[in-house]
Order: structure tokens, then C-alpha cells, then sequence
């Protein structure tokens, strides 16, 4: 065989076994990553309306603005926590918060026999579940200035709000505190946000939250968002220290006649302790 053709088979085996070996060659795949954060609200400041319907079927609106210390004199639970997780850059994220308050004092507004002086019994749960997809590096503790995320969701929110209104009554002479009326619902909202986090250096970020739900679809006012802006800072290489600002806010009324709904509206910080696997 001339020596020119054999040097031509012999590189056209190498070249056939290296495609071979190539295209053997598993994809590398994506791993799985995840985060959970426990966090507390400290709201400075809650402004609350609850309107219910009272036994005489007359509406009933009592009125609620509430410090510091006031929500925690009356706090009898909380409980809240995110999660997510990701798989190459798609994923799933929840954030789940349920907070009771025990004789929230507040007035009423005028109307027939009501004194002005009021209590609300409140329990209020708030469950988010989305989809997620992420622009930027992965979220993590530590990392290099200038790194970035971006993550835009889509899913739902749902609400469990329960409040019992007990109001003074003049009965003449005497005055009487009786049950007025109960509200009482659970409902989804569509769920729309977007989350952001930047390195300022290798364990500090800033990060930043918006979302909103409802849209004005399950009742004559039915609304809720979330803002929020803070800084993170590492502690150790899969834990972050996190404080923030953060507003919320949740507007709903049925519509009807007489209207039963409620309002919160939530202004102050927030400390998290956020873990990444």
C-alpha cells in the first residue's frame, strides 16, 4: 500500500475513534440547588381595616394603627419561611407566613349604636407558590463584586384570613361589649414578581423584592403586593445575615350588600437568616 494512502487511513481511524470517544462523553448534568430562609417581619407600623356583618345585617368597620410595640403586645404567633429550588436555570419558589394577633384594639367607625371602641381577633396566612427562571449566576451566599441574579415568577398566592370583631355597646346606661360579626375567607390570587441580587463585595449583596397578586379578580377589591429592598452579608460560605425594608400590603372587599372584607398594610423591617445548599 504507497505510504500516502496509508498515512490517510490511519488519520481518518483517529479522527473516526476521537468523534467516537466524543460522542460517548456524557453531558455534564445540571446539579440541583436550593435555599431556605427563616425570617421575621418587625413591622413599625400596621394599619388594619376589617369590616364585617354584623347579626342585625348592617356592615361594621372597625379601624386599627398599631406600632411596634403594640403588634408585639398583642403577637401570639408567627411563623414564616422561604424556600426554592433550581435546576439548571428553572425552578420553583415558596414563601409561606402565618401570624396571629389577640385583641387587636381599635374604633369603629360611626354607626347606629357603636361607642367607637373596638377589638379584632386576627389570624392571617399568606402561602405563595411560582415558577421561577433565573438570568445571571446562581444565588449564593458568597461570591464576587459585580455578580448578579435576576429572577422574574409566575404562580399563585393564596390567602387564609380570619378576624372576629367585638365592639362596645350603649344600651342606655350600660355599656356592653358584644360580638359583632366574623370575617371569614380563603382564596388564590395570581401571582406575578421579580427578585434581584447584586454582590457588592465577595459577602456583601444587595438585594431586592417586588411582587403582586389578585389583580382585582376574586371580589370588588381584591389586591396584594410586596416590596422590599436590604443588604446580605455572608456568614461563613453558605449562610447569609439578611436586613431589609419592607412594605406590604392587602386590600380585599366582596362587593356586597352589606360588604364584609379587610385591609393590612404593613410598613418596617425584616431580619432573615437565609441557608444555601
Amino acid at each position: 500500500m504507497p505510504a500516502k494512502l496509508l498515512r490517510f487511513s490511519q488519520s481518518s481511524a483517529l479522527s473516526a475513534a476521537a468523534c467516537l470517544c466524543i460522542a460517548a462523553t456524557p453531558a455534564k448534568a445540571e446539579p440541583w440547588r436550593s435555599s431556605v430562609e427563616l425570617y421575621g417581619p418587625v413591622p413599625l407600623r400596621l394599619d388594619t381595616t376589617t369590616t364585617v356583618v354584623t347579626q342585625n345585617n348592617r356592615s361594621v368597620t372597625t379601624e386599627a394603627v398599631l406600632n411596634l410595640d403594640q403588634v408585639l403586645d398583642n403577637l401570639q404567633w408567627i411563623t414564616a419561611v422561604r424556600g426554592s429550588v433550581e435546576k439548571g436555570r428553572w425552578g420553583v419558589l415558596t414563601d409561606l407566613s402565618y401570624t396571629k394577633l389577640g385583641q387587636e384594639e381599635g374604633a369603629t367607625t360611626p354607626n347606629g349604636l357603636l361607642t367607637g371602641r373596638a377589638s379584632v381577633n386576627v389570624s392571617q396566612g399568606i402561602y405563595d407558590l411560582a415558577v421561577r427562571y433565573r438570568f445571571g449566576e446562581p444565588e449564593a451566599a458568597v461570591g464576587t463584586a459585580g455578580q448578579f441574579s435576576l429572577i422574574p415568577y409566575a404562580g399563585i398566592r393564596v390567602i387564609d384570613a380570619q378576624m372576629d370583631v367585638a365592639a362596645q355597646v350603649d344600651l342606655g346606661n350600660i355599656l356592653s361589649v358584644q360580638r359583632q360579626g366574623n370575617f371569614g375567607r380563603t382564596w388564590a390570587q395570581p401571582l406575578l414578581g421579580t427578585q434581584a441580587s447584586l454582590f457588592l463585595s465577595p459577602r456583601l449583596r444587595a438585594f431586592a423584592r417586588a411582587d403582586i397578586g389578585g389583580f382585582g379578580l376574586g371580589g370588588a377589591k381584591d389586591l396584594s403586593g410586596n416590596a422590599q429592598i436590604g443588604l446580605g452579608y455572608a456568614m461563613g460560605n453558605s449562610t447569609d445575615l439578611n436586613i431589609s425594608w419592607r412594605y406590604f400590603g392587602l386590600d380585599y372587599n366582596n362587593g356586597g350588600n352589606p360588604d364584609s372584607g379587610f385591609s393590612s398594610y404593613q410598613n418596617g423591617l425584616e431580619i432573615g437568616l437565609k441557608f444555601f445548599f
